[in-house]
C-alpha cells in the first residue's frame, strides 16, 4: 500500500482489525518454554500510520483525560515507557475507530464511568 493513500477506517470490521493493520497490537516473544522475551508491538502493519500515531499518543497522555488515567495504571503496572506509549497508541486507534463509526464527536465524559469499574478489575 502505498504511504500516501488515504486510509478508511470504515471498512474494518472492529477496533482490533485497524490496531493490527496499523502493527500497534501486542505480540509476545517466546522461544521454547525456558526462555521468555519482553513483550512488545508487532510492527507487521501499516509503517507510515504508526509513525503518524506517535506523537499523537504521546501528547494523548499529557492531555486526554482517559488516556491519562489509562497511561498511569500502565506504568504503575511496571510497563516500559515507550511501552505506555505503544499502548497509548492502541488505545488512541480504538477511541478514532469508535469515533468515526458512530459519527459522533468525542465526549471524554462518556468512558470516564466506566474507568473506576476497570480500575477495580
Amino acid at each position: 500500500m502505498d504511504t500516501q493513500t488515504p486510509v478508511d477506517v470504515r471498512r474494518f470490521a472492529s477496533a482490533k482489525a485497524l490496531a493490527a493493520f496499523i502493527g500497534i497490537c501486542p505480540r509476545q516473544w517466546q522461544s521454547g518454554s525456558s526462555v521468555k522475551g519482553r513483550t512488545m508491538i508487532s510492527r507487521t502493519g501499516h509503517a507510515a500510520l504508526r509513525k503518524a500515531l506517535y506523537m499523537p499518543g504521546l501528547v494523548a497522555l499529557r492531555h486526554n483525560p482517559i488516556l491519562q488515567v489509562f497511561g498511569a495504571r500502565m506504568k504503575a503496572n511496571g510497563l516500559a515507557p515507550k511501552a505506555v506509549v505503544g499502548a497509548a497508541m492502541r488505545k488512541l486507534t480504538h477511541l478514532i475507530y469508535g469515533v468515526v463509526k458512530s459519527g459522533k464527536p468525542f465526549d471524554a465524559n462518556f468512558a470516564m464511568k466506566g474507568v473506576a469499574i476497570q480500575d477495580g478489575i
